[in-house]
């Protein structure tokens, strides 16, 4: 048989985990400022010859961890930067997640550090993500630095990733990702906390072994090899007119922006057990963090990423893109921490996967200046050929965990 073509470079044969509901398609992370349309570099889940994803490896990993020498690790490590009290001695981004609201309030709490919290707001703040950015800053009691961009470039630049990435989320993840070693090197703070390392969801389990997360992340040798919305530096200032300080906010540090300062980005989830339920339950009890009363579109959850409205739209065109929606991430990341069996993982995938989020639809498009129809025609045009096939008017899954794909 023919292969059939593939975009961003996939892998072409649909693999499924043996272990959760994951497949083969699932992107590992890519430094957002290097991502264009081509994606010749990416890398994607990798399967081991028995048929499991590093992820699920990894979680097996985990739990044969010696959790007590890993704290040891983390307070010799808070030891050498703990000050005294008159200046902040560590960094905690976050915009007011359950994730983040743990990190700040456990380093400030049980270890004893003086965090500075730093905020890259949501694209377009939902009612409950603003409520608990305010809880956490103010019942958590944190000192907090918000950083909004200019909202015409925001708007530009999260259109143009739209446009030409189907990537509505990318935005928010330059700020959350480049600028904060930006604002420590700016306030001299060298310590910056991350929550979970993304080996937990599928890069490779080398990636894991270390708790600091690698330069190529979050730094650049060159300020004119980034790319923006999927375009150059030079085509955004040639093209849309934008001087270097209007994508300041956006853009990672450079090589030479980090001289002697030493900045480390560590994982708090490489020296403490984490989990999403238990980060929950803790950011509940100690910044009064609340779920919402309805579940995300396109999964069950209630309280994962709820603060951003053009979120459930992200994981829509992740769909699109690799074949697997926001209930296949959850479910596989409930079945490795054994709250859920692969059964039921895969009911749950059968039921809510690729459900279009309705519910801030309109708000977005209006935000970006994009017609409803422009959108859904760069879906189609996104789709891959190896997982999508039109079936009566109707684009259908070639392929899927619960074997009902209409290639299966």
């Amino acid at each position: 048989m023919k292969k059939l073509e593939t975009f961003y470079n996939l892998p072409n044969e649909v693999i499924f985990c043996k272990k959760c509901v994951i497949s083969n398609q699932r992107p590992s992370s890519f430094p957002e400022f290097k991502h264009t349309k081509e994606r010749k570099n990416a890398h994607y889940m990798n399967f081991d010859d028995q048929g499991v994803c590093d992820a699920c490896r990894q979680a097996k990993i985990k739990n044969a961890i010696d959790w007590e020498s890993r704290e040891k690790e983390l307070l010799k490590l808070l030891d050498e930067h703990r000050g005294d009290g008159t200046y902040y001695d560590c960094l905690v981004p976050g915009s007011g997640g359950k994730d983040s609201a743990l990190q700040a309030h456990i380093l400030k709490n049980k270890y004893g550090m003086n965090p500075l919290t730093f905020t890259w707001p949501p694209i377009l703040y939902t009612d409950y993500g603003y409520d608990n950015w305010k809880k956490w800053i103010e019942i958590g009691g944190f000192d907090n630095i918000v950083m909004k961009p200019s909202g015409h470039v925001m708007k530009l630049l999260t259109r143009l990733s739209i446009e030409n990435l189907l990537h509505p989320f990318q935005t928010f993840f330059y700020g959350q990702k480049n600028l904060t070693p930006k604002i420590a090197a700016k306030y001299d703070i060298p310590l910056i906390f991350f929550g979970e390392n993304e080996a937990e969801y599928g890069n490779p389990i080398a990636d894991n072994t270390s708790s600091l997360r690698d330069k190529s992340y979050w730094s650049v040798k060159q300020y004119n090899d980034i790319h923006l919305g999927g375009i150059s530096i030079k085509e955004l200032k040639d093209k849309y007119r934008l001087k270097n300080v209007d994508l300041h906010l956006f853009t990672p540090p450079t090589e030479n922006d980090l001289k002697n300062k030493n900045i480390q980005i560590h994982y708090l989830g490489y020296y403490l057990k984490w989990t999403p339920q238990e980060a929950y339950y803790y950011a509940v009890e100690n910044t009064g963090f609340k779920a919402r009363p309805f579940r995300t579109q396109g999964t069950y959850s209630k309280y994962n990423s709820i603060d951003d409205k053009i979120d459930d739209l992200h994981f829509y065109t992740l769909n699109i893109k690799y074949g697997i929606g926001r209930a296949t991430y959850d479910a596989s990341q409930e079945i490795r921490n054994k709250h859920i069996n692969r059964e039921e993982g895969k009911a749950l995938v059968s039921r809510f996967d690729g459900e279009f989020p309705d519910r801030y639809f309109d708000e977005i498009m209006d935000f970006i200046e994009m017609k409803p129809e422009r959108f859904h025609k760069l879906c189609d045009e996104f789709r891959s050929p190896h997982l999508w096939r039109k079936v009566n008017g109707e684009w259908k899954l070639r392929h899927t965990v619960n074997k009902d794909g209409t290639d299966d």
